[in-house]
């Protein structure tokens, strides 16, 4: 896998064309990479709808890239919080209503490192419900639209996913004997990669091999994810790794999502993101991924559960 198929640099936005008339709907945009991903697709004449949490900042980022873009861009936003499944249901009832079609749905937003053990309303722990359930949620209610357009689900993963436990704890799925901030994000971002592949087997399955789903990550970028939810020390830390040479720019780990939203023919079965040292930073590209992140046995049970526990039924 050392040898980068986009070249020396790897991927990058200019193997872009244009975009007009092609629709993406991305969580999570208001900073970092979401708002990065967002600004590049319009810039290239897509149209996109932004599922965001909270409409004030919402709203701010509309204006901000209208000055930077000019007025003309099709944006738009629903608000829609993750974490709550009431609300996922509702903004994809509104993305159902508004939008004929999707090109892609990259599902980009995320929560981090959650200090102490917080349960949803939904009565989950936060990082899985918010990460893997609210995700599964949203994918299948708008797969409808993605399978009638031949579009794409991309999962913006991390390579957090093996920093935890090398496979999902069924038994105590809200970690109410062994909490521990940075094991549940790893558990919970796991359980959104190994769904992307599940899905892909089930796509198979079903001979729908025209809807492609990814997984990718965006390396260690400049974002405000742990700002936002991590521990006072977490913080602390991060801000003065911002400051090195380990850590690359939001915009480049914007580039992962975008490929794997525009690429033509991109092989599906690859795990996208920086291939540099530790998969930080460096030319975008294929890189490795570890066996327990598709441990089929695992993942079949880890999709029946999810559609039990959310009563979502994906429609393949």
């Amino acid at each position: 896998m050392n040898i980068n198929q986009f070249g020396k640099n790897g991927w990058t936005p200019d193997r872009i064309e244009n975009l007009n008339g092609k629709t993406y709907v991305i969580t999570g945009t208001t900073s970092g990479t979401g708002f990065e991903a967002s600004k590049i697709l319009l810039s290239k004449g897509a149209k996109v709808v932004m599922l965001n949490r909270n409409p004030k900042k919402s709203a701010d980022t509309i204006t901000a890239l209208k000055l930077e873009l000019g007025n003309d861009i099709e944006v738009s936003s629903i608000q829609m919080d993750l974490a709550v499944q009431n609300s996922v249901k509702k903004a994809a009832e509104e993305v159902i209503k508004t939008v004929p079609k999707i090109d892609a749905l990259i599902c980009n937003a995320a929560i981090a490192q959650v200090p102490k053990q917080t349960l949803t309303e939904d009565g989950w722990e936060s990082q899985m419900g918010t990460n893997h359930f609210g995700n599964f949620t949203l994918q299948g209610l708008l797969f409808p639209l993605i399978e009638k357009s031949k579009g794409r689900i991309v999962t913006v993963g991390s390579m957090g996913y093996n920093m935890g436990i090398k496979t999902i704890q069924f038994d105590d799925l809200n970690w109410d004997k062994n909490y521990n901030p940075n094991g549940v994000y790893s558990q919970s971002k796991l359980a959104q990669i190994m769904c992307v592949y599940e899905l892909q087997d089930r796509l198979n399955e079903a001979n729908k091999s025209d809807v492609k789903a990814y997984a990718c990550h965006p390396g260690a970028s400049r974002t405000s994810l742990i700002k936002t939810s991590g521990s006072l020390m977490t913080r602390f830390v991060w801000q003065l790794m911002k400051l090195s040479p380990l850590v690359q720019s939001a915009e480049k780990g914007a580039y992962p999502q975008l490929m794997c939203a525009t690429e033509p023919n991109l092989d599906q079965s690859g795990f996208y993101g920086p291939t540099g040292r530790s998969n930080w930073t460096g030319p975008v590209g294929a890189h490795k991924l570890e066996p327990h992140a598709k441990d089929e046995t695992v993942a079949k049970k880890l999709w029946e559960l999810s559609e039990k526990e959310t009563g979502v039924t994906w429609n393949i």
